[in-house]
């Protein structure tokens, strides 16, 4: 399990399209606060439909958003 499983968890239980989260409430959800290891684990939300959109150290916020994904039917 991902050090950071139970903020992907969050992500897709509350079904929101887009988050915008501050360290603070990332750190209240997680217990730690994010390190620089998130980057390399960021691409673990893509397993529960959200990407990494922006990463804001000045602002100390994380934006989320929902994955579309597109079905192409054959015509």
């Amino acid at each position: 399990m991902s050090k950071y499983e139970p903020l992907w968890r969050y992500l897709k239980e509350n079904k929101k399209d887009k988050y915008q989260l501050t360290y603070e409430e990332i750190k209240n959800i997680l217990g730690f606060c994010i390190d620089h290891s998130f980057l390399t684990y960021k691409k673990e939300v893509l397993e529960y439909g959200y990407e990494v959109i922006k990463i804001s150290m000045k602002e100390e916020m994380v934006t989320f958003q929902k994955k579309v994904i597109f079905n192409q039917s054959e015509e």
